[in-house]
Protein backbone atom coordinates (compact mmCIF):
# COMPACT_ATOMS: atom_id res chain seq x y z
CA UNK A 1 0.00 0.00 0.00
CA UNK A 2 1.75 3.12 -0.72
CA UNK A 3 1.01 6.74 0.46
CA UNK A 4 -2.35 7.40 0.93
CA UNK A 5 -3.93 9.28 -2.96
CA UNK A 6 -6.38 11.76 -0.03
CA UNK A 7 -2.85 12.66 2.16
CA UNK A 8 -0.75 13.10 -1.35
CA UNK A 9 -3.60 15.84 -2.15
CA UNK A 10 -2.77 17.46 1.04
CA UNK A 11 1.01 18.02 0.17
CA UNK A 12 0.75 21.24 -1.06
CA UNK A 13 -1.23 22.25 2.52
CA UNK A 14 0.88 20.30 4.65
CA UNK A 15 3.83 22.18 3.24
CA UNK A 16 2.42 25.40 3.74
CA UNK A 17 1.69 25.08 7.05
CA UNK A 18 5.65 23.69 7.21
CA UNK A 19 6.98 26.74 5.77
CA UNK A 20 4.76 28.88 8.32
CA UNK A 21 5.88 27.66 11.03
CA UNK A 22 9.70 27.78 9.90
CA UNK A 23 9.18 31.33 9.55
CA UNK A 24 8.11 31.59 12.63
CA UNK A 25 10.21 29.59 14.93
CA UNK A 26 9.75 28.92 18.86
CA UNK A 27 11.92 27.83 21.61
CA UNK A 28 10.86 25.07 24.28
CA UNK A 29 7.62 26.28 25.98
CA UNK A 30 7.24 29.05 24.56
CA UNK A 31 5.52 27.57 21.33
CA UNK A 32 2.47 29.97 21.63
CA UNK A 33 1.74 30.64 18.15
CA UNK A 34 2.55 27.05 16.86
CA UNK A 35 0.20 25.27 19.46
CA UNK A 36 -2.40 27.66 18.71
CA UNK A 37 -2.45 27.15 15.16
CA UNK A 38 -2.22 23.36 15.94
CA UNK A 39 -5.04 23.65 18.13
CA UNK A 40 -7.36 25.60 16.10
CA UNK A 41 -6.68 23.74 12.63
CA UNK A 42 -7.17 20.22 14.67
CA UNK A 43 -10.60 22.10 16.09
CA UNK A 44 -11.62 23.00 12.28
CA UNK A 45 -10.73 19.39 11.07
CA UNK A 46 -13.37 17.91 13.51
CA UNK A 47 -11.63 16.23 15.85
CA UNK A 48 -13.43 14.97 18.47
CA UNK A 49 -12.03 16.83 21.79
CA UNK A 50 -8.86 19.68 21.50
CA UNK A 51 -6.72 20.25 24.85
CA UNK A 52 -4.14 22.69 24.92
CA UNK A 53 -1.82 23.16 27.82
CA UNK A 54 -1.03 19.60 28.27
CA UNK A 55 2.61 19.74 29.77
CA UNK A 56 2.39 23.46 29.64
CA UNK A 57 1.99 24.36 25.82
CA UNK A 58 1.27 20.99 24.31
CA UNK A 59 -1.81 20.40 22.05
CA UNK A 60 -3.61 16.86 22.17
CA UNK A 61 -6.65 15.92 19.90
CA UNK A 62 -8.63 13.11 19.92
CA UNK A 63 -10.12 11.25 17.14
CA UNK A 64 -13.09 8.50 17.27
CA UNK A 65 -13.13 5.92 14.63
CA UNK A 66 -16.56 5.30 13.06
CA UNK A 67 -16.52 2.02 15.65
CA UNK A 68 -15.56 2.15 19.13
CA UNK A 69 -15.81 -1.72 19.91
CA UNK A 70 -12.51 -2.47 19.68
CA UNK A 71 -11.52 -0.44 23.28
CA UNK A 72 -8.18 0.75 21.82
CA UNK A 73 -6.63 3.93 21.82
CA UNK A 74 -2.96 5.07 20.08
CA UNK A 75 -0.67 7.76 20.91
CA UNK A 76 0.86 9.73 17.97
CA UNK A 77 3.32 12.25 19.04
CA UNK A 78 5.41 15.24 17.02
CA UNK A 79 7.73 17.64 18.35
CA UNK A 80 6.65 21.49 17.80
CA UNK A 81 10.35 23.58 19.20
CA UNK A 82 12.77 25.03 17.06
CA UNK A 83 16.60 26.07 18.12
CA UNK A 84 18.54 28.86 19.25
CA UNK A 85 20.25 28.43 16.03
CA UNK A 86 21.02 31.85 13.56
CA UNK A 87 19.82 29.95 9.74
CA UNK A 88 22.20 29.71 7.09
CA UNK A 89 19.52 27.54 4.73
CA UNK A 90 18.82 29.41 1.42
CA UNK A 91 15.52 28.91 1.17
CA UNK A 92 12.10 31.45 0.62
CA UNK A 93 11.13 30.74 3.46
CA UNK A 94 13.76 31.43 6.11
CA UNK A 95 13.29 32.22 10.08
CA UNK A 96 12.37 35.43 10.32
CA UNK A 97 13.03 35.30 14.14
CA UNK A 98 17.35 36.12 14.74
CA UNK A 99 18.88 33.23 16.04
CA UNK A 100 15.70 31.03 16.22
CA UNK A 101 15.63 28.35 13.33
CA UNK A 102 13.78 25.15 12.57
CA UNK A 103 17.25 23.00 12.59
CA UNK A 104 15.71 19.95 13.48
CA UNK A 105 12.62 19.54 11.15
CA UNK A 106 9.85 19.43 13.77
CA UNK A 107 8.14 21.87 11.74
CA UNK A 108 7.70 18.99 9.43
CA UNK A 109 6.97 16.63 12.15
CA UNK A 110 4.07 18.73 13.59
CA UNK A 111 3.46 19.44 9.13
CA UNK A 112 2.91 15.88 8.74
CA UNK A 113 0.70 14.65 11.94
CA UNK A 114 -2.01 17.65 11.14
CA UNK A 115 -1.97 16.03 7.92
CA UNK A 116 -2.83 12.67 9.10
CA UNK A 117 -5.33 14.57 11.63
CA UNK A 118 -6.82 15.68 9.13
CA UNK A 119 -7.46 12.63 7.24
CA UNK A 120 -8.40 10.28 10.16
CA UNK A 121 -11.27 12.86 11.21
CA UNK A 122 -12.23 13.21 7.85
CA UNK A 123 -12.78 9.18 7.36
CA UNK A 124 -12.46 8.03 10.59
CA UNK A 125 -11.83 4.27 8.86
CA UNK A 126 -10.52 2.73 12.35
CA UNK A 127 -12.32 0.99 15.20
CA UNK A 128 -10.93 2.68 18.22
CA UNK A 129 -9.62 6.17 19.29
CA UNK A 130 -6.37 8.08 17.64
CA UNK A 131 -4.55 10.75 19.85
CA UNK A 132 -2.88 12.95 18.09
CA UNK A 133 0.10 14.32 20.30
CA UNK A 134 2.08 17.89 19.62
CA UNK A 135 4.72 18.38 22.50
CA UNK A 136 6.76 21.45 23.36
CA UNK A 137 9.88 21.43 24.87
CA UNK A 138 12.17 18.27 22.81
CA UNK A 139 14.96 20.11 22.18
CA UNK A 140 16.18 19.98 25.85
CA UNK A 141 13.34 21.19 27.71
CA UNK A 142 12.15 17.60 28.20
CA UNK A 143 8.48 18.27 27.18
CA UNK A 144 8.01 14.85 27.01
CA UNK A 145 7.94 14.20 30.40
CA UNK A 146 6.09 17.32 31.04
CA UNK A 147 2.80 16.09 29.27
CA UNK A 148 3.46 12.35 30.71
CA UNK A 149 3.56 14.04 34.20
CA UNK A 150 0.67 16.12 33.37
CA UNK A 151 -1.49 13.17 32.89
CA UNK A 152 -1.24 12.15 28.93
CA UNK A 153 -1.35 8.76 29.08
CA UNK A 154 -4.32 8.48 31.92
CA UNK A 155 -6.68 10.69 31.20
CA UNK A 156 -7.02 9.52 27.41
CA UNK A 157 -6.30 6.10 28.55
CA UNK A 158 -3.01 6.13 25.96
CA UNK A 159 -2.21 1.97 25.31
CA UNK A 160 0.72 2.48 22.73
CA UNK A 161 2.68 5.86 21.68
CA UNK A 162 4.37 6.04 18.65
CA UNK A 163 7.32 8.88 17.34
CA UNK A 164 8.87 9.28 14.03
CA UNK A 165 11.50 11.84 13.40
CA UNK A 166 13.22 12.89 10.03
CA UNK A 167 17.03 11.73 9.45
CA UNK A 168 19.12 13.56 6.80
CA UNK A 169 22.03 11.06 5.00
CA UNK A 170 18.66 8.33 5.18
CA UNK A 171 17.76 7.85 2.05
CA UNK A 172 14.62 9.85 0.91
CA UNK A 173 11.52 8.16 1.60
CA UNK A 174 13.57 5.23 3.67
CA UNK A 175 12.26 4.15 7.29
CA UNK A 176 14.45 2.72 9.94
CA UNK A 177 13.79 1.19 13.66
CA UNK A 178 14.78 -1.42 15.36
CA UNK A 179 13.98 -3.37 18.40
CA UNK A 180 15.35 -2.28 22.02
CA UNK A 181 17.60 1.01 21.88
CA UNK A 182 16.88 3.59 19.35
CA UNK A 183 18.61 6.21 20.58
CA UNK A 184 20.83 6.86 23.80
CA UNK A 185 20.38 8.70 27.46
CA UNK A 186 21.72 12.08 27.45
CA UNK A 187 22.94 13.48 30.57
CA UNK A 188 25.44 15.94 31.29
CA UNK A 189 28.70 15.93 33.90
CA UNK A 190 30.05 19.25 35.60
CA UNK A 191 33.38 18.63 37.94
CA UNK A 192 34.88 21.01 40.02
CA UNK A 193 38.45 20.77 40.70
CA UNK A 194 39.94 22.17 44.04
CA UNK A 195 43.54 22.76 43.93
CA UNK A 196 45.22 25.34 45.91
CA UNK A 197 46.45 28.96 44.26
CA UNK A 198 49.64 30.62 43.93
CA UNK A 199 52.57 31.78 41.44
CA UNK A 200 52.86 29.85 38.25
CA UNK A 201 56.59 30.93 37.99
CA UNK A 202 58.06 31.77 41.33
CA UNK A 203 57.05 28.75 43.15
CA UNK A 204 54.83 26.21 41.50
CA UNK A 205 56.10 23.84 44.35
CA UNK A 206 54.00 26.22 46.61
CA UNK A 207 50.85 25.84 44.82
CA UNK A 208 48.41 22.73 43.91
CA UNK A 209 47.46 22.70 40.24
CA UNK A 210 44.33 22.64 39.04
CA UNK A 211 44.56 22.84 35.72
CA UNK A 212 47.36 20.32 35.44
CA UNK A 213 44.76 17.94 37.56
CA UNK A 214 41.80 18.84 35.16
CA UNK A 215 44.23 18.03 31.94
CA UNK A 216 44.52 14.47 34.03
CA UNK A 217 41.30 13.70 34.87
CA UNK A 218 40.00 14.63 31.10
CA UNK A 219 42.83 12.09 29.84
CA UNK A 220 41.52 9.36 32.42
CA UNK A 221 38.26 9.55 32.02
CA UNK A 222 38.65 8.17 28.65
CA UNK A 223 39.92 5.01 30.29
CA UNK A 224 35.97 4.36 31.74
CA UNK A 225 34.68 4.07 28.02
CA UNK A 226 38.09 1.90 26.84
CA UNK A 227 38.39 -0.08 30.25
CA UNK A 228 35.15 -0.55 32.15
CA UNK A 229 32.37 -0.68 29.64
CA UNK A 230 31.78 -4.19 27.91
CA UNK A 231 33.82 -3.67 24.25
CA UNK A 232 29.90 -4.72 23.10
CA UNK A 233 28.38 -1.93 24.51
CA UNK A 234 28.45 2.00 23.41
CA UNK A 235 29.44 4.80 25.52
CA UNK A 236 30.18 8.40 25.11
CA UNK A 237 32.20 10.76 27.39
CA UNK A 238 32.96 13.68 25.72
CA UNK A 239 34.57 16.67 27.90
CA UNK A 240 33.83 19.83 26.36
CA UNK A 241 34.28 22.59 28.72
CA UNK A 242 37.56 23.43 30.74
CA UNK A 243 36.76 27.05 32.80
CA UNK A 244 40.61 27.79 34.16
CA UNK A 245 42.33 30.77 35.46
CA UNK A 246 42.48 34.58 34.94
CA UNK A 247 46.51 35.24 34.21
CA UNK A 248 49.21 33.73 32.31
CA UNK A 249 51.28 33.85 35.55
CA UNK A 250 48.85 32.50 38.30
CA UNK A 251 47.93 28.94 39.15
CA UNK A 252 44.04 29.38 39.91
CA UNK A 253 42.32 27.81 42.84
CA UNK A 254 39.39 26.05 40.94
CA UNK A 255 38.82 24.67 37.60
CA UNK A 256 35.62 23.56 36.26
CA UNK A 257 34.53 20.75 33.31
CA UNK A 258 31.83 20.27 31.74
CA UNK A 259 30.85 17.58 28.69
CA UNK A 260 28.33 15.09 27.81
CA UNK A 261 27.88 11.34 28.44
CA UNK A 262 25.75 9.05 26.26
CA UNK A 263 24.41 5.67 26.71
CA UNK A 264 22.18 2.96 25.69
CA UNK A 265 21.40 0.40 28.48
CA UNK A 266 20.43 1.27 31.92
CA UNK A 267 23.26 -0.49 33.42
CA UNK A 268 25.94 1.34 31.50
CA UNK A 269 24.48 4.62 32.36
CA UNK A 270 24.71 3.44 36.03
CA UNK A 271 28.35 2.38 35.59
CA UNK A 272 29.78 5.01 34.03
CA UNK A 273 27.79 7.80 36.64
CA UNK A 274 29.67 5.71 39.02
CA UNK A 275 33.04 5.56 37.96
CA UNK A 276 33.37 9.41 36.78
CA UNK A 277 33.04 10.03 40.11
CA UNK A 278 35.59 7.76 41.51
CA UNK A 279 37.64 8.98 38.62
CA UNK A 280 37.69 12.73 39.23
CA UNK A 281 38.06 12.14 42.93
CA UNK A 282 41.05 9.76 43.04
CA UNK A 283 43.29 11.66 40.42
CA UNK A 284 42.54 14.65 42.01
CA UNK A 285 43.43 13.57 45.30
CA UNK A 286 46.88 11.72 43.97
CA UNK A 287 47.62 15.36 43.11
CA UNK A 288 46.93 17.10 46.41
CA UNK A 289 43.47 18.12 45.42
CA UNK A 290 39.78 17.22 45.51
CA UNK A 291 36.97 17.23 42.96
CA UNK A 292 33.19 17.43 42.94
CA UNK A 293 31.29 15.39 40.42
CA UNK A 294 27.70 16.90 39.77
CA UNK A 295 25.74 14.14 36.98
CA UNK A 296 22.84 14.89 35.85
CA UNK A 297 20.55 12.62 34.27
CA UNK A 298 18.72 14.69 30.84
CA UNK A 299 17.06 12.04 28.82
CA UNK A 300 16.57 8.28 29.82
CA UNK A 301 17.44 5.89 26.24
CA UNK A 302 14.59 5.70 23.72
CA UNK A 303 13.83 1.99 24.02
CA UNK A 304 11.87 0.23 20.91
CA UNK A 305 9.30 -1.95 22.78
CA UNK A 306 9.89 -4.98 20.73
CA UNK A 307 6.25 -6.00 19.85
CA UNK A 308 5.10 -2.18 18.35
CA UNK A 309 8.72 -2.11 16.94
CA UNK A 310 7.64 -5.01 14.68
CA UNK A 311 4.66 -3.02 14.27
CA UNK A 312 6.22 0.31 12.66
CA UNK A 313 8.16 -1.68 10.34
CA UNK A 314 5.59 -3.28 8.92
CA UNK A 315 3.30 -0.42 8.63
CA UNK A 316 6.42 1.38 6.95
CA UNK A 317 6.93 -1.51 4.28
CA UNK A 318 2.89 -1.18 3.63
CA UNK A 319 3.35 2.72 3.02
CA UNK A 320 6.89 2.20 1.35
CA UNK A 321 8.03 -1.35 0.14
CA UNK A 322 9.88 -3.90 2.15
CA UNK A 323 13.02 -2.83 0.61
CA UNK A 324 12.94 0.36 1.91
CA UNK A 325 12.65 -0.40 5.41
CA UNK A 326 15.34 -1.36 7.35
CA UNK A 327 14.11 -2.90 10.31
CA UNK A 328 17.40 -3.69 12.22
CA UNK A 329 18.85 -0.30 11.98
CA UNK A 330 22.11 0.38 14.62
CA UNK A 331 21.45 2.88 17.33
CA UNK A 332 22.08 6.74 16.86
CA UNK A 333 23.88 8.53 20.11
CA UNK A 334 21.78 10.97 19.79
CA UNK A 335 19.06 11.93 22.65
CA UNK A 336 15.29 11.98 22.42
CA UNK A 337 12.79 13.12 24.64
CA UNK A 338 10.23 10.72 23.38
CA UNK A 339 12.01 8.21 25.66
CA UNK A 340 10.02 9.29 28.92
CA UNK A 341 6.96 8.56 26.55
CA UNK A 342 8.22 5.15 26.09
CA UNK A 343 8.63 4.70 29.59
CA UNK A 344 5.05 5.28 29.93
CA UNK A 345 3.86 2.96 27.52
CA UNK A 346 4.61 0.23 25.14
CA UNK A 347 5.77 2.06 21.71
CA UNK A 348 8.32 2.44 19.38
CA UNK A 349 10.14 5.29 17.57
CA UNK A 350 11.13 5.39 13.67
CA UNK A 351 13.29 7.40 11.45
CA UNK A 352 12.52 8.72 8.10
CA UNK A 353 14.96 9.52 5.36
CA UNK A 354 15.61 12.93 4.23
CA UNK A 355 18.25 12.23 1.65
CA UNK A 356 21.60 13.73 1.53
CA UNK A 357 22.20 16.98 2.87
CA UNK A 358 23.25 18.81 6.57
CA UNK A 359 22.93 16.78 9.66
CA UNK A 360 19.87 18.11 12.41
CA UNK A 361 20.99 20.88 14.19
CA UNK A 362 23.15 22.11 11.35
CA UNK A 363 22.72 25.93 10.48
CA UNK A 364 22.02 25.21 6.48
CA UNK A 365 19.98 22.13 7.62
CA UNK A 366 16.75 22.48 5.10
CA UNK A 367 13.73 19.60 5.45
CA UNK A 368 12.74 17.53 2.57
CA UNK A 369 9.05 18.61 1.76
CA UNK A 370 9.35 15.49 -0.25
CA UNK A 371 8.54 12.97 2.62
CA UNK A 372 5.84 14.65 4.28
CA UNK A 373 3.68 12.60 2.36
CA UNK A 374 5.51 9.46 3.71
CA UNK A 375 5.08 10.59 7.14
CA UNK A 376 1.93 11.36 6.98
CA UNK A 377 0.92 8.23 5.58
CA UNK A 378 3.20 6.33 7.99
CA UNK A 379 0.69 7.72 10.51
CA UNK A 380 -2.64 6.75 8.86
CA UNK A 381 -1.69 3.65 8.19
CA UNK A 382 -0.47 3.11 11.54
CA UNK A 383 -3.84 3.77 13.06
CA UNK A 384 -6.38 1.34 10.36
CA UNK A 385 -3.84 -1.65 10.17
CA UNK A 386 -3.81 -1.36 14.28
CA UNK A 387 -7.96 -0.62 14.83
CA UNK A 388 -9.27 -1.50 11.61
CA UNK A 389 -12.52 -0.96 10.91
CA UNK A 390 -13.46 -4.34 9.66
Amino acid sequence: MPIVNRVAALSDEMAAWRHDFHENPELLYEVHRTAGIVADKLREFGCDEVVTGIGRTGVVGVIRGRKNTSGRTIGLRADMDALPIEEAADVPYASKIPGKMHACGHDGHTAMLMGAAKYLAETRNFDGTAIVIFQPAEEGGAGGKAMVDDGLMTRWGIQEVYGLHNMPGLPEGHFATTPGPMLAASDSVEITIHGKGGHAGAAPHRAVDSVLIGAQVINALQSIVARNVDPLQSAVISITMFQAGTAFNIIPETVKLGGTVRTLHPEIRDLVERRIGEVADSIARAYGGSAETNYIRLYPATINHPREAGIAAEVARDVVGADRVDDKAIPVMGGEDFAFMLEARPGAFVFLGTGEGPMCHHPAYVFNDNILGHGASYWVRLVEKQMPAG
